[in-house]
């Protein structure tokens, strides 16, 4: 471990001062290397679903480790889509004059090494090592045990890919090895040579990534969705949405567990909602106003406004206002991701006015919280913490800035 932390410094050092010309052509020789190694892929992840399923490992997490040969495709088309960005490196953030004549510049640069802590996405593996390397930082990648083979069978294919170019193929390295002692030694900071840590994971891995971590950590700790469906809404767009947010992939950390709605329209509102939930697989969960409206509601418990299902499962609570729902998201919400279904524009704003999430959409599915939909070609997590980087975590976020100073002769009195 401590020689991947000195080879991802090393690594960094060439890196930093990569061209945009040199990182773009590493990312096209992965992409097309990630292409041709498809079978290869397919038959590791194979291995880790078969040992999922020996273990009784939950249907969300045998969900989130798959892979099929279009999600392998798309993870190469991701890769292309970095590369079309324009390079966050080198860029003047901001520039200005003091009275003396000094001309200040503050220009965007590579954090360093950053350490990316996973558990059960393989398709973690490329996104994170590629929108590291396009940003200029150097990536130690460790997997979990459910994802095991397939990351490393996709890192073999970008490490192969690398050793092609003239960059050092340390920039992306892979910690062989599930002991969880390797993820304590990366959180010590691999004896300075880590910068940030990011996890992607369950709520015991960022629990413990965020309380012994001796670098700063990018990530968040659960995605406590809502979805508060206001007095104006349109009725087809309440239904259509709160199927999508909660069902089109329960599994991820942007899909709705939280469903809230005014008093005024419950009675006309929910029925429709509710029925289309249930038909699609979705268990519901309400007090007895929620069960009087629709009857296969199931009894709500206080702990349920709190917990991340990650499954086919959604809380329901009929609100009297707009200042209610707030607080209900205020108490129970964990700043990931919050949306509000209406057609008035006042509400609407008092409601993003009012809410402190790292993403909040007005008329959109939760499922939108996600770095590939904001465009920034994919993502490396989502982060709610309050410094440096929130939402979802791109090239830009993976980047800080220096000073540049220049002056003609000054010197302070």
């Amino acid at each position: 471990m401590k020689k991947i932390g000195l080879n991802a410094r090393k690594a960094n050092s060439r890196l930093a001062r990569a061209t945009t010309d040199e990182k773009n052509t590493a990312l096209q020789v992965i992409a097309k290397n990630i292409d041709k190694d498809i079978k290869k892929i397919l038959n590791e992840n194979k291995r880790d679903i078969e040992l999922a399923r020996s273990n009784n490992k939950s249907k969300a997490i045998i969900d989130r480790l798959t892979l099929n040969e279009n999600s392998i495709k798309n993870i190469s088309i991701s890769i292309n889509n970095i590369i079309s960005l324009a390079d966050p490196i080198g860029k003047t953030l901001n520039s200005w004059e003091r009275p003396n004549g000094l001309l200040i510049n503050r220009v965007s640069i590579p954090i360093g090494v950053i350490g990316i802590i996973y558990e059960s996405r393989p398709n973690v593996t490329a996104d994170a090592a590629c929108l590291c390397l396009k940003s200029g930082n150097a990536s130690i990648l460790r997997s979990g045990s459910d994802s095991f083979h397939s990351s490393l069978a996709i890192y073999q294919s970008i490490r192969t890919a690398l050793e092609k170019t003239n960059l050092d193929a340390n920039s992306i390295q892979f910690v062989p090895m599930t002991d969880r002692e390797a993820v304590g030694m990366m959180l010590s900071g691999l004896d300075s040579n880590i910068d940030v840590i990011v996890p992607r994971g369950g709520k015991s891995l960022v629990s413990r990534v965020e309380k012994e971590a001796k670098v700063s950590v990018f990530g968040h700790l659960e995605g406590i969705c809502h979805i508060y469906i206001n007095d104006s809404a349109n009725l087809e767009n309440a239904i259509n949405i709160s199927a999508n947010a909660k069902m089109r992939r329960p599994s991820i950390c942007g899909a709705a567990e939280t469903l809230l709605i005014d008093k005024s329209i419950a009675k006309k509102f929910l029925p429709k909602i509710l029925e289309k939930l249930d038909q699609l697989g979705c268990e519901i969960r309400g007090d007895k106003t929620v069960k009087d409206i629709f009857q296969k509601t199931k009894s709500v418990k206080e702990s349920d406004w709190s917990t991340e299902y990650l499954d086919a499962i959604i809380s329901v609570k009929i609100v009297n206002n707009i200042d209610e729902a707030i607080i209900h998201i205020e108490k129970y919400g964990t700043g990931h991701t919050e949306a509000i279904i209406s057609e008035n524009p006042e509400s609407n704003e008092y409601f993003l006015k009012n809410i402190g999430s790292s993403i909040i959409l007005v008329n959109a599915s939760t499922q939108f919280a996600d770095g590939g939909e904001f465009g920034f070609g994919a993502e490396i997590g989502i982060s709610t913490g309050r410094l440096h980087a929130r939402g979802p975590i791109g090239l830009e976020q993976l980047t800080t800035f220096k000073y540049i100073v220049h002056g003609n002769g000054q010197i302070r009195p």
